[in-house]
Parts: C-alpha cells; sequence; structure tokens
C-alpha cells in the first residue's frame, strides 16, 4: 500500500483538483462575459478558447489563466505557455504570441474576477463538499481521541495522530510522522518522520487582500503548505497555504514555537527559526539559514544559503548569502555594531557634557 500524493508533491505545483476544484471548463468569451465589468479582447482570437483553470505565470500550460502585473512579472512572462494571460499596459507587449492578451489598468482585480468564477468555492473550508473516498490508512497508524479525518486522506505506516486534530479532505501525511494535540492540517502534503506540536495550523488561509482601505477584497488562496521529509513545527505556530504557487518548508527544517510562514514562502533545507518570528508572504530563504527569535521579513525576499537573521531583525532587503544581519532595518552586522557603538559613545559623551 502507497501513500500516493507523496510521490507527485514536490515536483507539480498547479492548483491541485484534491483541494480546489475548477468550476470549468469555460469559453474564454463567456468568462470574460460574466465578470462585473467585461474587458475588452480580440474575441475572434477568443472565441473556442477553452479554460479550465489558473496557475502562475512561470508553470501555467495551455488552458490556463495567468497575471503578469508588474515589472517584476517580466522574465516568465517571455516564457509563459498559459493561454490567456491578464496583463498591466505596460506588459502588454511582452506576452507571447500564443497567448490572449487582457489588458487592464487593475490587473489585480480582474485576474480575481476571474478565479471567483473558476473557483467559486475558495476560501470556503474543503469539509463543505463532503463526499469523497475514505480515509487510507498504512499499518500501526495511531490516532488519538475526538480526531476528525477527512475524505481521501492518506497517512503512511507509524504515523501518530494526537487527540482533537483535523485532518482535512485530500490531505496526505507520511510515515512515522509525530502529529500533537489541536493541530489543524487543510491543503496539505508532509513528508516523512515530520512533528508537529501542539497547536499547529498547517494549510491555513494566506493573508492576501486588495483594495486595502476601501473593501479589504480577499484574493482566493489556491496553492497548498507543503512539509518535507524531516520538517518540525513547533507549538501553536502557522504555515500558511500557497496563493497560487505552494508554501514549502525544506527537508530538515526546524521551526519553533509560535513562528508565522505566510503563504508562498519557500523555506530551504536544515534551517532553524526561532520562536515569535514572521516570513512575509514569498519570502525564499536558502538552505541552512539560521532565523532568531522575533526576526520579521517584509514580503518577496530572498535570503541567501548559510546566512543569518539576527534577533529581532527587520528585514526589509535581499540578503546575500553567508551574511550576517541585525537590526531594525536589517543590515551588515559589523555595520550595525559600529553604528550602535557609535551613538552609545555619542550619547555617553552628552551626558559627560551635561554634568560639566
Amino acid at each position: 500500500m502507497s501513500i500516493r500524493g507523496l510521490f507527485v508533491v514536490w515536483v507539480t505545483q498547479m492548483v491541485d483538483t484534491r483541494f480546489h476544484a475548477s468550476a470549468g471548463p469555460f469559453d474564454l468569451a463567456t468568462l470574460l462575459a460574466s465578470l462585473p465589468v467585461p474587458p475588452v479582447v480580440d474575441m475572434r482570437r477568443a472565441a473556442g478558447v477553452m479554460v479550465y483553470g489558473a496557475d502562475d505565470l512561470s508553470i501555467a500550460d495551455t488552458g490556463h489563466i495567468a497575471l503578469a502585473a508588474t515589472a517584476e512579472y517580466r522574465a516568465n512572462l517571455r516564457m509563459t505557455r498559459a493561454s490567456v494571460v491578464v496583463v498591466s499596459p505596460a506588459l502588454r507587449e511582452l506576452v507571447p504570441a500564443s497567448a490572449i492578451p487582457v489588458v487592464s489598468d487593475r490587473p489585480h482585480a480582474l485576474f480575481v474576477d476571474m478565479l471567483e468564477r473558476l473557483y467559486p468555492f475558495a476560501g470556503r473550508s474543503v469539509w463543505s463538499r463532503g463526499g469523497g473516498e475514505p480515509p487510507l490508512l498504512e499499518a500501526d497508524v495511531v490516532i488519538g481521541a475526538n480526531v476528525a479525518i477527512g475524505a481521501g486522506v492518506e497517512i503512511g505506516r507509524n504515523t501518530v495522530i494526537g487527540p482533537n486534530s483535523t485532518i482535512g479532505p485530500g490531505v496526505a501525511i507520511g510515515r512515522n510522522c509525530a502529529i500533537g494535540p489541536n493541530v489543524t492540517i487543510e491543503y496539505a502534503y508532509l513528508g516523512n518522520n515530520v512533528v508537529l506540536h501542539a497547536g499547529c495550523r498547517i494549510g491555513t488561509e494566506g493573508f492576501g487582500w486588495l483594495e486595502q482601505g476601501s473593501r479589504n477584497r480577499k484574493i482566493p488562496q489556491l496553492g497548498r503548505a507543503i512539509l518535507q521529509d524531516g520538517v518540525e513545527i513547533g507549538a501553536n505556530s502557522a504555515v500558511d497555504r500557497g496563493a497560487l504557487g505552494d508554501t514549502v518548508v525544506g527537508e530538515g527544517t526546524k521551526v519553533d514555537n509560535l513562528v508565522q510562514i505566510g503563504h508562498n514562502c519557500r523555506v530551504g533545507r536544515y534551517c532553524l527559526i526561532a520562536g515569535t518570528s514572521a516570513l512575509g508572504g514569498g519570502t525564499e530563504i536558502g538552505d541552512g539559514v539560521l532565523v532568531a527569535g522575533g526576526v520579521g521579513t517584509v514580503g518577496h525576499l530572498h535570503i541567501g544559503s548559510g546566512s543569518i537573521l539576527s534577533a529581532r531583525s527587520l528585514v526589509t532587503k535581499d540578503v546575500p548569502a553567508g551574511q550576517r544581519v541585525a537590526g531594525y532595518p536589517a543590515q551588515d552586522y559589523r555595520e550595525w555594531q559600529r553604528e550602535i557603538a557609535g551613538l552609545r559613545l555619542k550619547n555617553k559623551r552628552g551626558k559627560d557634557d551635561g554634568r560639566n
């Protein structure tokens, strides 16, 4: 008997129909006409184009829609295989000839309009769908009291699930895992030898919003949370699922208590992340990184392998491999030490002058 989901989890990143069923396929012209404000497109090209789902620009394929809103999308836009690209006017000329551009001054909002038609149940609990295949449990799985297990769940041998935990439909958990009490796992795949301490929340909805301050409109979170072999997550920590791609915590990484890992973060192998740290959405961390207690990162940064983020640092820009940073905002550790020493000396001189 095998845990089928674990054989594909590390190589596929598309919207997973195990968790997010598309309402499609839609004829593109029909889909666009159903939007609150239908965009203007070349209807001759749109005729007969079928849309099956959505994906990240870099992995989208035929039948998918994708988003290219800002300059950071340029490289992937040129290479995309998506059939339809929602694009800002500045990037219109970079859309490949194989794709139909849907141009908008508000590309994010238009893309969300389309996602809401394609995935009308996004944001609702997977439990609401009901039905599906019965759970698949290998030998010697131990299930604690009051554990809820959804349809299609797969759990590998010798795994222990603590009392009062909830395993959402479609979740796959590897072998020799230890899941503590009061843990929630949804929209997620776990490798072998994973440890989740009490109160963990894995695969929770990412914090993605548009039109801040007016509507606070939710962006559908259609990705997954993936914990590779040997990952350990401390008590009351949360790993949000991705928006389109996946949130990934790499092999052997250990996460302390009360840590927040935002949607679409990519944490490398054998990292250590200490308590009360928070990784903003889209943060990418290389292998062997040490994140000390109380560190914060803004979103969409790259932290190079072997780097050290000192306690209480606020990281606002990329960190090269092997560098140690500290401060608020974070900077090279030696520069930060010199600045602190200079400030202390200046303060001491000021106090001495005041006494004289």
